[in-house]
């Protein structure tokens, strides 16, 4: 596993997303004056690119990719017509080694298209990559996948999510992760065909799995790891992003109140800002497509500076931390 510190290179599509290139530019710019040791490589139009830096042009790392691959193409028309978009050239990078990770806000099913075209899976065994990301919990986060890119699952599949997961979740001098099953009660008889045969093969595997969980399970710190199926994990995702989206929305409302409402909110407001910060979804962008030979980092299309900033974070972390060969390794591959 990759040291704390180590310096790393990202590749950053610049072009993809639904914010503008002003906002992603930004998050480069604080990031790169806040992480010595990360260089960011930044793919797209050089021209467009060169221009939105103004004077400090020169001081960046630009690779030339003249094509987009719009938020709503269809991954196949990415695949097989694009490869000269940012987000091909950017998993490129990655491929041949100039990079240890890339990040793209960009349309997900081109993404998750083009990534297992280019860089393949770390091991023949692993039959489906999977979305993971942190979801805020009682002892800072909860791992979660898989979170939209595999809508349907067999009971091996689920399990090798749980592999992944495990390898992820991973900390060092800490017990091994807990490992949960999502699924509609904790009660050894509920569940799918599906979820119970992959529970029996979680018993078996040696992993630290501590049964069935249920939807509110994920924010308890109860266990580490969440698994399920694509279309489970993608509406919880969605639905902690919008209760908390809600959350800050109400808590914005209620300081516009009455002048007792504030007094009392202002009397708080040091632990209001707090507990805002922790479960703003902003904190937790970026999902790791886990289970490719390289790091590949999906943000939210709509995120602005502070959670590409984020994400980008979350890309050098997982890259030092060597992620896709402790898969490889977990899977008996050399």
């Amino acid at each position: 596993m990759g040291a704390v510190g180590e310096s790393v290179t990202l590749a950053v599509d610049m072009m993809s997303g639904d914010q503008t290139l002003a906002t992603r530019l930004k998050a480069c710019r604080h990031f790169a004056a806040t992480n010595e040791n990360v260089t960011l490589l930044l793919v797209g139009d050089e021209a467009t690119l060169r221009e939105g830096l103004r004077r400090r042009a020169d001081d960046w790392q630009v690779i030339h990719a003249p094509d987009v691959v719009a938020m709503d193409e269809h991954p196949a028309k990415a695949l097989r017509h694009k490869s000269d978009s940012s987000l091909h050239k950017a998993l490129e990078l990655v491929r041949d080694g100039q990079a240890q990770a890339c990040i793209s806000a960009g349309n997900t099913g081109a993404l998750l298209a083009v990534s297992r075209h280019i860089l393949g899976t770390v091991s023949p065994a692993i039959k489906r990559p999977a979305f993971i990301a942190p979801l805020p919990a009682e002892g800072g986060g909860t791992w979660m996948l898989d979170l939209g890119a595999n809508l349907e699952v067999s009971a091996e599949q689920l399990l090798q999510f749980a592999q992944m997961g495990s390898v992820v979740a991973t900390k060092a001098d800490e017990p091994p992760p807990r490992i949960g099953l999502l699924n509609v009660g904790s009660e050894s008889m509920k569940g799918s065909k599906i979820v119970q045969n992959a529970a029996k093969l979680l018993e078996q595997s040696g992993l630290n799995y501590v049964g069935f969980v249920e939807g509110h399970d994920i924010f308890t710190g109860k266990v580490d790891v969440v698994v399920c199926d694509g279309i489970t994990g993608n509406v919880a995702l969605k639905s902690a992003e919008g209760a908390g989206a809600l959350f800050l929305k109400k808590l914005s409302e209620a300081l516009d109140k009455g002048m007792f409402t504030k007094i009392a909110l202002l009397a708080a407001r040091r632990a209001l800002k707090a507990a805002a910060q922790e479960i703003d979804p902003r904190q937790f962008n970026g999902a790791s497509f886990v289970g490719l030979n390289g790091v590949v980092i999906k943000s939210h299309g709509a995120a602005d500076s502070l959670a590409f900033e984020v994400a980008l974070g979350y890309a050098a972390k997982e890259a030092r931390a060597g992620v896709p060969e402790a898969i490889r390794q977990l899977m008996g591959e050399s």
